[in-house]
Parts: C-alpha cells; sequence; structure tokens
C-alpha cells in the first residue's frame, strides 16, 4: 500500500468529512430492548478474574460508523453484577488504559486490590475488550518474536543516527501492518469510534446513563465519551490522566518528564538501602549511577542489555514502589557486569527459528493504529531528530527515547476526522485523580484536562508516586473522595490536594 502523500491526506480528510459530519457526533443507535445476553467467559479470563466470578456477553457495534449496516464487529464485555439490588445505582465501565490494555478481568483486579464492597454494591461493573483487542474482533501488524519494533515506546536515541536507524524499524512496522490489513480494519480504530462503542454498548444494556473509571489512556477515552455524549454520562473518574481526547506527540514526550520527576522517589528510597545495593549515598549520587550504567551499557551492553533497553526497563519498573526491589537487582547486576544476573531481564523478544506471533503483537497493533488515527504525526524524520536533541538535554534520563520517531510517521493512513475535542459544555461530573509523580502520566496530564473541561471536572491531586491512584495507589484520602462521589454523588467544590499518607 502506498502512503498518500500531503496533498492526498489532505483531500482524503476533507472528503471524509463531508461524508462523516464529524463537526457532528455520530450517535450509536438505540436498540429498543436490552440486547445482552449472559453467559460464561472465555478461558483465559476466568482464569485471570479467579476466584472473582464474571459473566460475559458480545455487542455487536458497525466497523465505521459512517457505515451502520455495513461490517459489523464483535464487542466482548464482562460484567461483575452489583452485590446488593436493592442499592443498584447503573452501571459502571471500566477501562485499565493502553490503547490495547485487555479490560475483561479488570473488575475482579480492582476487587482483590480493595475496591470498596459500597461501589460493588451500586454498580454492575462492566469490563470489556475494546474494538480490535483480545476477544473484540482483534486486529494483528503480525509482529513475530523476533521483530525489531517490541515497544510502544521508542528506543532511547544516542545520537542522529540512531534516530535514522529507528526511522527504517518504524517505517518497515508501519508497512507491516498495512500489509497485514487485509480485512481493513486497522484505520477505524479510534478513540472516537471507541468512544461511539462505549455508548453503543450502554444502550444495549439498557441504560440511559453509564457512569465510568478508566486509568492512563483510558482517561482519554473518557474524556471522548464524555464529550461526545455528555447527556449520557452520569458519574465519570479519570485516574492517571494523558492530557487529552488522545494521545499525541506531545503526550509521548511528557512521558520524559514523568520519569524525570519520578525517579527521585527511586532515589530516595535507594539511599536507605545503600548498604544492601550500593547504588548512592544520596539522590545525587543515585542519579549519577543510572547516568553512568547507561552510558556505559551504550558502549558495552551486558547480556545484550544496552543503554536504551536499560532506560527502558528503568522507566518501566518506575510505575509501581513495589517494583523498587527489582530495579535496584536489575541496576546492581548492570553495574556490576554480571552477565548471569543480567540474563533474562531483557523485554527483548529473542530471535526465533520459527518466527512465532509476539504474544504483544495485539497490544502492539491496537496502540499503534489508535495513536497514528487519531491526529496527524509530523512525518519527517528531521522533526524527529530535532526533538530528540532538544529533549535530550531538557530531559536527559528518558527525552531521547519518547522524543524518538514512530510509526505513525509513515502511518498509511490518514485520520477520518478530527480528534475529539474536550466539552466544556455538559454536567459537572468528571472527577480527574492525579498523582504527583508519575512516570508515564505526569501531574502535568492531570492539570491539562482539568483546563480543557473548565468546570465540568475538578481535579484531586495526590501527593504520590506511581501509576494509578483509586484503588492501585494506597492514599486515604483519594480513596475516600472518589469513592464517595461514585457511591453518593458527593463532588468536590475545588480542586483537593491529597497529602502523603
Amino acid at each position: 500500500m502506498k502512503r498518500q502523500g500531503n496533498a492526498g491526506r489532505s483531500l482524503a480528510l476533507l472528503t471524509a468529512l463531508g461524508a462523516l459530519l464529524a463537526t457532528v457526533p455520530v450517535a450509536a443507535a438505540e436498540p429498543k430492548t436490552p440486547q445482552v445476553e449472559w453467559g460464561p467467559c472465555p478461558e483465559d479470563v476466568v482464569a485471570e478474574a479467579a476466584p472473582t466470578e464474571l459473566q460475559c456477553a458480545t455487542v455487536p457495534a458497525p466497523l465505521d460508523y459512517a457505515d451502520p449496516g455495513g461490517e459489523q464487529i464483535d464487542l466482548t464485555v464482562s460484567r461483575l453484577a452489583a452485590a446488593d439490588p436493592d442499592k443498584r445505582r447503573g452501571v459502571l465501565m471500566l477501562n485499565p488504559g493502553g490503547p490495547g490494555g485487555s479490560g475483561l478481568a479488570l473488575s475482579a483486579l480492582l476487587v482483590a486490590q480493595g475496591l470498596p464492597s459500597s461501589v460493588t454494591d451500586h454498580y454492575d461493573l462492566i469490563g470489556m475488550d475494546t474494538r480490535g483487542i483480545g476477544h473484540s474482533t482483534p486486529v494483528s501488524c503480525g509482529f513475530t518474536t523476533d521483530s525489531p519494533y517490541y515497544s510502544n515506546i521508542p528506543p532511547y536515541a544516542v545520537d542522529d543516527a540512531a534516530v535514522t536507524a529507528q526511522a527504517k524499524i518504524a517505517e518497515r512496522a508501519a508497512e507491516q501492518c498495512a500489509d497485514n490489513d487485509s480485512a481493513g480494519r486497522l484505520r477505524h480504530l479510534t478513540t472516537a469510534n471507541t468512544a461511539r462503542d462505549l455508548d453503543r454498548i450502554r444502550a444495549a444494556l439498557g441504560e440511559e446513563k453509564t457512569s465510568y473509571l478508566g486509568y492512563s489512556y483510558g482517561t482519554a477515552l473518557g474524556a471522548a465519551y464524555a464529550s461526545l455524549f455528555p447527556e449520557r454520562t452520569d458519574r465519570i473518574v479519570l485516574d492517571s490522566n494523558i492530557g487529552d481526547a488522545h494521545l499525541d506527540r506531545d503526550g509521548m514526550r511528557r512521558y520524559a518528564l514523568g520519569m524525570e520527576q519520578t525517579l527521585p522517589d527511586f532515589a530516595q528510597w535507594a539511599t536507605r538501602r545503600h548498604d544492601s545495593y550500593g547504588l548512592g549515598r544520596t539522590p545525587e549520587q543515585v542519579r549519577a549511577t543510572y547516568l553512568n550504567i547507561a552510558g556505559t551499557l551504550d558502549k558495552a551492553p551486558v547480556a545484550g542489555i544496552d543503554g536504551s533497553l536499560f532506560r527502558l526497563l528503568t522507566f518501566g519498573h518506575l510505575f509501581k514502589q513495589t517494583q523498587y526491589p527489582k530495579l535496584a537487582q536489575t541496576w546492581q547486576a548492570l553495574l556490576a557486569g554480571d552477565q548471569a544476573a543480567a540474563r533474562g531481564l531483557s523485554p527483548v523478544p529473542k530471535e526465533s527459528a520459527d518466527r512465532a506471533l509476539s504474544p504483544a503483537d495485539n497490544a502492539l497493533t491496537v496502540f499503534l493504529s489508535v495513536t497514528c488515527n487519531d491526529v496527524e504525526w509530523p512525518e519527517d524524520v528531521n522533526t524527529y531528530r530535532r526533538g530528540v536533541t532538544e529533549d535530550r538535554e531538557r530531559y536527559p534520563l528518558f527525552g531521547a527515547a519518547t522524543a524518538n520517531i514512530t510509526p505513525c510517521a509513515f502511518w498509511p493512513y490518514a485520520p477520518a476526522e478530527p480528534p475529539v475535542e474536550v466539552d466544556t459544555e455538559g454536567p459537572r461530573n468528571v472527577l480527574l485523580l492525579q498523582n504527583r509523580r508519575d512516570a508515564s502520566t505526569p501531574h502535568r496530564g492531570g492539570k491539562l484536562l482539568r483546563e480543557k473541561f473548565g468546570d465540568r471536572a475538578r481535579l484531586v491531586t495526590v501527593d504520590d508516586s506511581g501509576h494509578g491512584v483509586y484503588v492501585l495507589g494506597k492514599n486515604p484520602c483519594a480513596l475516600n473522595t472518589a469513592t464517595r462521589y461514585l457511591v453518593e454523588g458527593e463532588m468536590p467544590a475545588k480542586d483537593t490536594f491529597c497529602r502523603a499518607d
């Protein structure tokens, strides 16, 4: 498939706008009666959710909402029914983020993590695999276990040559997605269409309104739904916000800001354990240790782990403080050049003779499709070279990774419509939760979305570190504030600050 040029892409976009009337939301058709027939969940979902027992069902939806009578896809949803029917308020839809994360067992995870029974008394918890994911008409770019494209975050680029090398990998990944898209489904994976799917599910469940709890990218999906269908929203909780109703290049580059703000928490933790791990007696020394390991691995990898992979491993382990001991072990092994201890740490799949499909293929495919389809990304490699140079300077820990080039620069499809704009018109029913220090969704994302929603939203800032606040975090103020809102409808009168516990 040949990539459209700028003129072709603009023409295609104008044509799509004329056909789709994108300034008016494409509403899901309202079923006259509930259409969901609950039954057993797929075996993998049963295993993941155990011991919690869930019910599952499928809801049909148009692949293309501009052609509602055309091809239909299956949306698989799960239900943990309200424990107290007398208290039942309605449904609480859940999304774990991604895009590309399966959410069918998310209700069970939240219950296992301590979701208050007052919430499970009041709501049917509705999990789902959103379009293209898992059991919902899954899509595939055909990424194999030996594919050089293995992460949605680009590798750290040590110089301009590294950006050029990654551009070739990114271009091949985009071509591979197009080559494997024989059914023509990838172009229809967008945040806007997924939000329309949420409304299709709401209608099929027979509900006039829906409540929603979304984490990470799930905040973008929730923001899109609350903007396209404000009158159909009940109580909306958006946790660990990316800052808009889509993920774009600016949002990706904010990952580096998040790492700069979050690494000091690990550094403080490590200084108190210097006698055990030897990573530094002060936070400054721990940061210097990180830069030293990264620079050394750039020149001489250990057991296949180079400086780029080390930086990615560190970024991933900053998501939860419970991962700090494992991160300290990793640094310790690499600092000592311990081949045996470092072996097996790499997230990069090893070469395989049978070129098996990568277990991450579906998640990688959905992430690419949604992020590349939602908005136009720069196409000029030099734009990324400049960005890498800028962010290597302002965010030394990880900036030259998150500013690096992605397959979106070579994506074969033009966006069919503009991204959803966050709508200030609507009920005041959006509660935003945000840790002050979060590697992938820094506090800036919460502030940005608060500004975009205006008086519709309130922001709860938590003096804590990690990715995920409600239930997934341990701050009692944040837990109580969100639970009161979901159960009693008590929205904070103003933006709130929750002190560290």
